[in-house]
């Protein structure tokens, strides 16, 4: 149904309820029955505007995600790669992470949730290779680079050490990353 003709105030309590019962007991525990109870609506209600609790939450994570979108461009693309990058990590420490992992688990084995994450991480990876594409354009990095490849080079770290709690992240992890990836998408002297 389109949102438009959803009750605001109902729509609200139910992205509400299930970002909240998601943080306090996972994604896998919270049931449709326990949204709708702390939302204070019926479970058809619920299934009018949305067919699954990952419908919701991914629902819920691109209304966060649109809120705080937007890839820096102060003319120095290492400087904003470091910026965005350890703004990501930041927001995987907090109550997003603990939604975002637990959307990223249930994509493994449902439909509606990977493509929903697949959707969210589109948004995210355009907004990356924009502002990648006008360092191409300034000279900052190769001309030759495939810029969905710089993407998952600087963004698997994150996802590497967060997902897999491999280590604790120390503090300027990602601009140590950075440097160390950094030389290999700089534009090679002429001649050389």
């Amino acid at each position: 149904m389109p949102p438009a003709i959803r009750n605001e105030d109902a729509r609200q309590a139910i992205l509400d309820a299930t970002v909240a019962l998601c943080i306090e007991r996972g994604f896998a525990t919270t049931t449709i029955e326990g949204i709708a109870g702390r939302a204070g609506v019926g479970k058809t209600t619920i299934y009018r505007w949305w067919p699954s609790k990952a419908a919701i939450l991914i629902e819920a994570i691109e209304a966060a995600r649109d809120a705080s979108a937007g890839f820096p461009d102060t003319g120095d693309i290492q400087a904003d790669l470091v910026a965005q990058t350890t703004n990501v990590m930041s927001l995987f420490q907090s109550d997003f992470g603990t939604l975002w992992r637990g959307l990223i688990a249930a994509a493994q084995s449902e439909e509606a949730a990977a493509e929903g994450v697949t959707r969210i991480l589109r948004v995210a990876i355009d907004g990356c290779v924009a502002r990648l594409a006008t360092a191409r354009a300034a000279g900052q990095i190769r001309a030759d680079l495939d810029l969905e490849l710089v993407v998952e080079l600087v963004y698997g770290p994150v996802y590497h050490t967060w997902l897999l709690r491999t280590r604790p992240i120390p503090e300027g992890y990602m601009a140590s990353v950075l440097a160390t990836l950094m030389p290999a998408f700089a534009p090679t002297p002429e001649g050389a």
